[in-house]
């Protein structure tokens, strides 16, 4: 047997850790995916935390290497739009192809590091992503056009990784140039929605004929302390115990209402996910044109979130993808979306049932995220409906329409 490296246990951790999407980091379950003993894989590391230390170098290492010579292009670029699809194909490309890189950065590096910090990396190692031009309005414009790039990236990459093949099995050349082409269109034409009907919309009119008044319900009972103890610790490190101090309960108090820890974060998610559907639904009503709905259901989820700031943590969409909840978020929620019916879009209309479900979870997943990262010192409930409006327009027409915003 060939002797281990330092480099065969990275690749391991890699492999074993990003299988369970890192809920585990146990130096005793990656000897035993690797055959030896703990002794031998601190012959090569002193402990956990110096080989989780080795595999943020490796990952950044492996990742400039491999998008430096698209960031080169990039720079030479003069067309504003082309120099961010380049960046996101060649960022799509290695995440397609590398799927434990991408696990590894979802969990381990976006989640644990700042973004400034992700960046920094980047420039010592010589990409300043800076350098790359986009429209940001002296900083002014809400959302910037690479975070609405960056988040439909990570979406779609993480969609591909999960119904397209295999966890261990590595996608074909064929896949990953459709993923790709895939992304870009959704990014260059959004949903493809008719532009003269968009241009036309009254969103300040649509804004103040949504039934708000529905939002005035005040939490009561167990589900309020779940929601605060999982905005506080995060839905993987909220507790039972941490419930029932809150709560005002004992430990054994609870077992009453919920089974488990299991039970009691499936019974808090489907409810309020079954809040924001009734929400979304009745400010729908509020218009019979398609083209208006779709900005309505973005409107109706968002005022939802910002009435509620302790449950857009909660519903932080890439963390409870961690959880084993008793239920899946029931389908239902996607119908807020996929169930308009535009007229016109051959985008939209020419979609697989399941892709249109995928769709409606892209648009949820853009709409929780700009909210989760608005910009520094903003509270949720000040988020303006002018960055909805960016939004929704980069979905219902894509980036060019966010020139124009």
């Amino acid at each position: 047997m060939a002797q281990l490296t330092k480099t065969d246990i990275i690749h391991a951790a890699f492999r074993t850790w990003g299988r369970k999407f890192y809920q585990q980091t146990s130096l005793s379950l990656l000897a035993r995916d690797l055959g030896v003993t703990k002794a031998a894989l601190y012959r090569h590391f002193k402990n956990k935390q110096a080989l989780l230390d080795a595999m943020y170098e490796y990952f950044f290492n492996q990742y400039t290497a491999f998008i430096k010579p698209g960031y080169v292009k990039a720079l030479e670029a003069t067309d504003l739009i082309e120099s961010q699809l380049i960046m996101m194909r060649i960022i799509g490309e290695y995440y397609a192809r590398n799927r434990d890189a991408f696990v590894f950065s979802l969990f381990m590096v976006y989640s644990e590091r700042e973004s400034k910090d992700f960046l920094l990396e980047l420039d010592r190692r010589g990409i300043d992503m800076r350098k790359i031009r986009h429209i940001d309005g002296g900083g002014k414009i809400y959302p910037p056009m690479p975070q609405l790039i960056l988040v439909s990236l990570t979406f779609w990459v993480a969609s591909f990784h999960k119904t397209s093949h295999a966890p261990d099995e590595v996608p074909s050349n064929e896949q990953v140039d459709g993923l790709i082409r895939w992304i870009e269109e959704k990014i260059t034409g959004g949903l493809g929605l008719r532009k003269d009907v968009v241009d036309r919309i009254d969103f300040e009119g649509l804004e103040r004929a949504v039934p708000h008044h529905l939002l005035d319900i005040e939490d009561t009972g167990l589900l309020k302390a779940v929601a605060g103890v999982v905005a506080e610790a995060g839905p993987w490190n909220a507790t039972m115990d941490m419930v029932a101090r809150r709560s005002g309960l004992s430990k054994s108090g609870l077992y009453a209402h919920f089974k488990n820890k299991r039970d009691m974060l499936g019974q808090f998610f489907l409810t309020e996910i079954e809040g924001i559907v009734n929400y979304a639904g009745a400010a729908i009503r509020v218009s019979a044109v398609p083209e208006e709905q779709f900005y309505l259901a973005i409107t109706a989820v968002a005022d939802y979130l910002r009435s509620r700031p302790e449950i857009l943590i909660a519903l932080d969409w890439l963390k409870t993808r961690r959880l084993d909840l008793a239920e899946a978020p029931p389908p239902r929620i996607y119908r807020i979306f996929s169930d308009i019916k535009i007229s016109g879009s051959d985008t939209l209309g020419a979609l697989s049932e399941s892709l249109k479900e995928q769709t409606a979870q892209w648009v949820l997943f853009l709409t929780a995220n700009v909210l989760m990262h608005r910009p520094p010192g903003m509270a949720v409930s000040e988020f303006p409906n002018q960055s909805l409006r960016i939004l929704y327009k980069f979905v219902a027409l894509g980036i060019n329409e966010y020139i124009s915003c």
